[in-house]
């Protein structure tokens, strides 16, 4: 582990990428060759597919186990969440601090609300944590052998935007990009409101007479007109860059409170 570590102490901007597909992941590998250019890269994802995971970690025994070192990028797997795959490189990999967290490609949109639930958010989040600029990126595609070359232009751009400018203390981006892009135009927008409906379906076992339960249902925009939002740019083709932060203070309601007579 030491003598890995140590062949990754240069000059260079180390960048550090995970998500929550997993290391196999067709969206992770494209991300690489994307960046790799940059920096050093290590890599630390999950064994398999962990969506939904959010902002989730392990309390219990973890694996990290080395997958490859091809030039300048280390591929590790971890057993944990996605959140797991980034203390465990930042504390057990990483030979200095990195210059940048990235996750993703994720194979589906991480839009609107949704993004709470996202492994691939919570990575990123976990970087903002640690005062790491960290990006977020996610194709509306959820097929497996997705096209991810439309993004490269748009995750090299935002890459060395980071790295020349860096990020507010706290602050990190979601962004999300059309499986087609109908303009050039990036937009800059907010997180659109919505909810989830009919999210669990009861069924009966046939044959061991027991009841189970799936997650499921549907997402519903309560923005459609919104023309500020994420799932608006999103579906009418543009991609969409939102900043969110770690900061879960509501201030506005916090000043209100203070001008209540509760006590």
């Amino acid at each position: 582990m030491e003598e890995r570590k140590k062949s990754f102490e240069t000059d260079k901007p180390l960048i550090l990428i995970s998500n929550d597909d997993g290391f196999e992941a067709k969206g992770i590998k494209a991300l690489v060759d994307m960046v790799k250019d940059f920096g050093d890269v290590i890599v630390c994802a999950p064994e398999s597919g962990r969506s939904g995971s959010s902002r989730a970690f392990t309390m219990d025994v973890l694996r990290l186990n080395h997958i490859s070192t091809e030039d300048n990028v280390q591929t590790w797997s971890c057993s944990g969440t996605p959140v797991d795959c980034v203390k465990m490189a930042y504390s057990e990999l990483c030979p200095r601090k990195p210059s940048l967290v990235l996750s993703g490609i994720n194979h589906g949109d991480n839009a609107s609300t949704n993004a709470h639930y996202s492994g691939t958010v919570g990575v990123v989040i976990e970087g903002a944590m640690k005062s790491i600029p960290s990006i977020a990126f996610s194709l509306c595609d959820y097929d497996t052998d997705a096209d991810f070359s439309p993004l490269d232009k748009i995750v090299r751009r935002f890459v060395a935007l980071a790295l020349e400018k860096g990020m507010p203390h706290y602050s990190c981006l979601n962004i999300n990009v059309p499986k087609t892009i109908l303009h050039d135009e990036i937009k800059f927008c907010r997180m659109a409101h919505g909810n989830w409906h009919k999210e669990v379906e009861k069924c009966h076992h046939p044959t061991r007479g027991y009841d189970y339960y799936w997650m499921c249902g549907y997402y519903q925009n309560d923005e459609i007109e919104a023309t500020d939002t994420d799932a608006w740019a999103i579906s009418h083709g543009y991609v969409a860059v939102t900043p969110i932060t770690v900061e879960l203070t509501d201030f506005d309601y916090l000043n209100r409170l203070k001008t209540m007579s509760i006590n």
